[in-house]
């Protein structure tokens, strides 16, 4: 009983695809459809005779005058389409050159601010970050060894000149020392002179 009814069922379905598919079949006609369709209607409409037996088939002028107006129809659709793309390509293209310049610029100036970041002015001249600290750190190493040498100079110097100061105070004390001799020196042989002129100067 099972396998009648799926019988039944099966010969309905197959029925109504049938009907459904005669239904859904294309209408040919020269006045829609591609161009394809358009062909194949030329082609189930025309006649055809045998002449010395050649199959010749016999087409209506109106028949090709239409479908050769089609043709040239969609000729001139599809030429407008492809100008149409073809201005549309070459604008997306002009788009494209555009955005390519702005972004090669735009790269330039990222690339410059980079340099510009990792790089320092120094005496107007624009050098890496790393030369300039070197450079830097060299000046002031430089200079504090320049700082050392001049406080060890100046040691020295005062030094020098402590010794010279004390060198010049026991010469002034040996000078005056040797001026007090000689005055007193002095002061005696005055007086020794001056003692024998007195000598001489008493009557005998």
């Amino acid at each position: 009983m099972k396998g009648f009814k799926i019988l039944i069922i099966s010969i309905t379905l197959f029925a109504f695809n049938l009907q459904y598919g005669q239904q859904e079949e294309k209408v040919l006609s020269l006045d829609e459809g591609p161009l394809v369709d358009q062909f194949e209607f030329l082609t189930k409409k025309s006649g055809n005779y045998n002449a010395n037996g050649i199959r010749y088939e016999v087409v209506k002028v109106g028949t090709i005058v239409k479908l050769r107006k089609n043709v040239l129809d969609s000729m001139r659709v599809a030429n407008q389409k492809a100008l149409e793309l073809q201005n549309k390509i070459s604008a997306q293209e002009n788009t494209i050159s555009s955005l390519n310049a702005k972004l090669k610029e735009t790269t330039e100036n990222l690339t410059s601010v980079t340099e510009e970041k990792d790089s320092m002015s120094f005496f107007g001249l624009l050098v890496s970050k790393a030369t300039y600290n070197i450079v830097l750190w060299s000046i002031i190493i430089g200079l504090f060894v320049l700082l050392l040498l001049f406080i060890y100079k100046f040691r020295n110097s005062n030094t020098l000149t402590q010794e010279a100061k004390t060198a010049l105070t026991e010469v002034e004390d040996e000078f005056e020392q040797h001026r007090r001799r000689a005055l007193e020196r002095e002061q005696k042989i005055s007086r020794q002179l001056q003692d024998e002129l007195n000598k001489q100067k008493k009557p005998k």
